[in-house]
């Protein structure tokens, strides 16, 4: 992969297609994504699963016939084995709390969102700070913390509620939110910040249901579904790689990019 960059914000480009119109400023996390579906784009034309008079997209939407040519070009490229019963298994039995229904919490949070032109590492010793405090009073009742700091600090609409996002199952939050509570046994504020797609969150659990946990025979579709996913997203990062060792690369770094087109 030849990468040009320079100290100055210049255009990006891929094989010298442009990502962006002129003057148009994004983020590293926008621009690596243009680059690789441009990559993907440009690959379909050469596999000629893509007419080469396709416009190329200077707003990050490929046309409709791209899209088309894409889904087949990773079709193709990317062979994805169904998981055998041991794997889903072993899958199953290692992520319980992922197949159990009905688990509900009763939370509040205090969010320091990431915008653009956020600077991250002030906003990261912010919340640091904030969840050091409130933790400094877990449990006492002569000064709720967490609620003046919700309703001072907070980036979300509960702030004015003291963070209280009430009775929450799994499927009423991001992912990989609901990845850092559900499952556990824990009570109280949590002695780290919790990451989101939204921001940075200070969380409390103020109390637990329990859910049932699913058999593994009722859940097997899921769990097959889980693990070919898994082995799709690793072999399109070890694919786009590749295609971005052999491309002319202008204006963006994607060795260091970490999450191509899947979040």
């Amino acid at each position: 992969m030849q990468t040009t960059l320079s100290t100055e914000r210049q255009m990006a480009r891929i094989n010298g297609v442009a990502l962006h119109a002129e003057g148009v400023n994004l983020t590293s996390d926008e621009l690596n994504q243009r680059a690789y579906s441009e990559l993907l784009r440009q690959t379909a034309i050469q596999k000629g699963l893509l007419s080469a008079g396709d416009t190329p997209s200077l707003d990050g939407v490929p046309s409709d016939a791209a899209s088309a040519a894409i889904e087949a070009l990773l079709d193709q490229a990317l062979l994805i084995p169904e998981p055998s019963e041991k794997a889903c298994r072993r899958h199953h039995a290692a992520h319980q709390a992922t197949y159990t229904t009905g688990e509900k919490l009763l939370l509040r949070h205090i969010l320091f969102a990431v915008t653009p032109g956020v600077d991250l590492n002030a906003l990261r010793k912010q919340a640091e700070a904030t969840l050091l405090n409130v933790r400094c009073f877990d449990g006492t009742n002569n000064d709720d913390a967490f609620a003046k700091a919700a309703s001072t600090l907070s980036n979300c609409p509960s702030g004015a509620e003291a963070g209280q996002l009430g009775w929450l199952s799994s499927t009423d939050c991001a992912p990989e939110f609901a990845k850092e509570l559900f499952g556990n046994k824990e009570i109280g504020v949590l002695p780290r910040l919790v990451h989101s797609r939204f921001g940075l969150h200070v969380v409390e659990i103020l109390a637990r249901e329990s859910g049932v946990a699913q058999s593994f025979e009722s859940v097997h579709g899921a769990v097959a579904m889980a693990l070919k996913q898994q082995t799709f997203v690793t072999s399109l990062r070890q694919y786009l790689s590749l295609l971005a060792a052999e491309a002319d690369i202008e204006g963006l770094d994607l060795e260091s990019a970490e999450t191509p087109l899947v979040q």
